[in-house]
């Protein structure tokens, strides 16, 4: 059972018995979903998505530049072809989806509210696309599939790309995709290219993980994001499903084999834009258990006013700490395999982190 109601009120949502990490039940909750007034992206951002960023700001005219090259990515046009071919939601259009649009972008405290599109697609999908004006894109298989709690969680995400500006360097990303084939023409081209996209590939998959949290910061049910990412996987209604069997299966693909399912883990993850969807589920789980969803909910978070002022070198900082408790608490048997090698010597995320602290530490003189 729920209780529909704007931001603010009291709804009824279902969480996964047992906590975010486990458990094959539902138990139902009373909650206050709660707005995030001047909330900073960067309260959410996986610490090497916010490096990334802040280092993409910091550096003069790096917009410019990215846009030149996102030109690529023809926003004018991409929106015209959607107002042709999908329905604009708004009100009277599709009015349930125009209601979680608004209490999304009022959840998120979004400066300028995007538009959002349907499209017919029998794929479960959603996107955000455009530089100067980002707008969102729901697939019909979505509408089809999702409750509305999903569906929030869903749009919440991509609300998540728009307040934290990912689709200028995700068009990017995508218009290098599409023209890698060229590089493969110029002696070298090919491999700076295929450097450039997989550098980008890790950053949007960190992205992606940003824009998890984010959807889960205007849902604020645990269960629906775990259901949204079920039935990602899936394609079908989980009704018959259970949060613990999904999670334990995410936690399995991440820890279980030797070293030869360890490379194929990484080649499975440099296929990919995205991080798959189990694993997703075991990361928001995750970040849940790490309380930092608490005390944003609590409004101890990141305020936009005090973006000026943030540090790269403590933005970085963070971003290798990250790296570095992946790589010492990591059960892949590749990564287990590569931290023992020669009794501990070769600790390669300890190097890594000592490296890019001393790289970052102020130097005199």
């Amino acid at each position: 059972m729920r209780v529909a109601g704007a931001a603010g009120s009291v709804v009824y949502v279902t969480t996964p018995a047992g906590g975010a990490s486990g458990g094959d039940g539902n138990e139902v909750v009373e909650r206050h979903r709660i707005d995030f007034p001047g909330l900073s992206s960067r309260a959410y951002e996986h610490p090497a998505d916010r490096s990334a960023l802040t280092a993409l700001r910091k550096v003069p005219y790096a917009d410019s530049v990215l846009k030149r090259l996102a030109g690529l990515f023809s926003e004018r046009r991409l929106r015209l072809l959607h107002l042709a071919s999908a329905v604009r939601v708004e009100e009277g259009q599709l009015a349930y989806l125009h209601e979680l649009r608004l209490d999304a972008a009022k959840t998120l405290d979004l400066p300028e509210i995007p538009e959002l599109y349907v499209t017919a697609d029998p794929t479960v999908n959603a996107a955000t696309l455009g530089v100067d004006r980002p707008f969102i894109v729901i697939n019909s298989a979505t509408l089809d599939l999702y409750d509305e709690d999903e569906l929030r969680f869903v749009i919440g995400h991509e609300m998540g790309h728009v307040l934290s500006g990912h689709a200028l360097y995700s068009s990017v990303l995508f218009s290098l995709m599409r023209v890698s084939g060229l590089g493969t023409t110029i002696p070298l081209g090919g491999l700076a290219i295929a450097g450039i996209v997989q550098a980008l590939k890790e950053w949007f998959r960190k992205a992606e993980l940003s824009a998890d949290r984010a959807g889960l910061l205007v849902g604020q049910d645990v269960a629906a994001a775990t259901r949204a990412h079920m039935k990602m996987a899936a394609g079908v209604d989980v009704a018959d499903m259970s949060f613990g069997a999904f999670l334990r299966q995410g936690e399995e693909y991440a820890s279980t084999g030797d070293a030869r399912d360890g490379v194929a883990r990484l080649m499975n993850m440099l296929a990919t834009t995205h991080p798959f969807a189990a694993v997703r589920a075991v990361e928001l789980g995750r970040w849940v258990g790490s309380g930092d969803y608490d005390r944003i909910r609590g409004g101890d978070y990141a305020r936009r006013e005090d973006d000026a002022e943030t540090s790269f070198t403590d933005e970085v900082k963070r971003a290798a700490a990250s790296y570095k408790d992946s790589w010492d608490n990591s059960e892949d048997a590749l990564v287990k395999t590569l931290r023992d090698l020669g009794g501990g010597v070769a600790d390669v995320g300890g190097r890594v982190f000592e490296r890019v602290r001393d790289y970052v530490r102020p130097r005199s003189g």
